[in-house]
């Protein structure tokens, strides 16, 4: 009996520790639409090229993310992935993030000056899966439409190590440097050096 009454002192002292090291939440609900709304989303009039515009003047990347109500895909990016402390202070601090609703009917201007609803964007654009996240480039010649200039773009559900290192590789423009260190060969070595110890 002690030792049962020792055993479960320590597991509730263990689930206690661990709830106090995880992350806090960063605050996220659902709006009217019902899509998730995080602190780091920008509000705007959905004119991609102001948005770029202000994103650069921010000093910041511009990023779309697109999602759809009752997405369970969407939901655990929601409670799983972008509440973690680092991946959500990373959106904040380096990212201009408009999100789009795949079904929706709030009319977009593209970067090529292309006016159409959410949803026309989404088909013109193709995009099937949500979330779906495009990142942009800081600047955009003017006939290029977003997924034509889009340095990358992130389809479907991850973890939260590989969402960080996409965000990370997009913001510091790893994608434009010489070598043949793509995104998957960055990724792979962010694992490996996570797992010596050696990554920040």
């Amino acid at each position: 009996m002690l030792a049962w009454l020792a055993w479960t002192r320590r597991a509730v002292l263990a689930a206690g520790l661990a709830a106090a090291a995880a992350p806090v939440a960063a605050e996220t609900r659902l709006g009217d639409d019902g899509l998730h709304k995080a602190p780091w989303m920008r509000e705007t009039f959905l004119d991609l090229r102001e948005d770029l515009a202000e994103a650069s003047a921010e000093g910041k990347r511009f990023a779309i993310i697109f999602e759809q109500r009752g997405c369970i895909y969407c939901t655990k990016m929601h409670e799983e992935v972008f509440p973690r402390e680092e991946v959500a202070d990373y959106l904040n601090d380096n990212f201009f993030v408009v999100q789009l609703n795949l079904h929706g009917d709030l009319e977009v201007v593209d970067l090529d000056g292309d006016l159409r609803s959410e949803k026309d964007m989404a088909r013109k654009w193709g995009i099937l899966f949500t979330p779906t996240l495009m990142f942009l480039p800081e600047e955009v010649d003017g006939d290029a439409t977003a997924p034509q200039a889009a340095v990358a773009t992130m389809p479907g559900a991850f973890g939260w190590q590989t969402v960080l290192d996409m965000l990370t590789w997009v913001n510091e423009k790893r994608y434009a440097l010489d070598g043949e260190e793509d995104f998957q060969r960055y990724h792979a070595r962010m694992i490996e050096e996570r797992a010596s110890g050696r990554a920040e």
